[in-house]
């Protein structure tokens, strides 16, 4: 497996956020998916990091990202790093990628300054729960785009 920077707005880039995009529709029958604003210079560095994961075809298999927060009436806290966009196809899951992904997530963010790594997931995606429990996130008070609903979890980390 190859691990790359990539621009949040290239052609592979797009592909997994349009199939975990997907993933969310069926999971939580919201015809929406995730409506949480991005933009792509969210996750150009030093603001954020936006990688993606090949496998030996050359094939995009996972992604993850993180982007800058401080604190704001969404509920961020300054120093914060917030993750995004943590897939990994079907076909990839169980290698460890999501795992990897986010330690080489976390590195960049401590790297850049940032003192918190926080995350947004939802009751319908207990093995994101469970990676983020395994790695050291603890559940933390409610903040971002989904705040106000009831399946979403968050957590936080220290990177200090």
């Amino acid at each position: 497996m190859r691990i790359q920077p990539t621009p949040y707005d290239h052609p592979d880039a797009v592909k997994l956020q349009d199939e975990v995009q997907a993933e969310y529709v069926v999971r939580y029958g919201d015809a929406e998916g995730d409506a949480t604003p991005l933009d792509p210079s969210m996750f150009v560095p030093p603001l954020g990091l936006y990688l993606l994961a090949y496998d030996g075809l050359e094939r995009p298999v996972a992604s993850g990202a993180w982007r800058r927060q401080d604190e704001n009436e969404e509920g961020y806290a300054d120093g914060d790093a917030e993750l995004k966009r943590m897939y990994v196809i079907p076909e990839a899951r169980g290698l460890g990628l999501a795992r990897r992904l986010l330690a080489l997530l976390e590195e960049d963010a401590r790297a850049a300054g940032r003192t918190r790594m926080v995350l947004e997931t939802g009751t319908a995606q207990p093995e994101a729960i469970a990676l983020y429990a395994s790695s050291g996130y603890e559940p933390c008070a409610k903040f971002g785009h989904y705040r106000h609903h009831e399946a979403s979890r968050c957590f936080a980390k220290p990177l200090v």
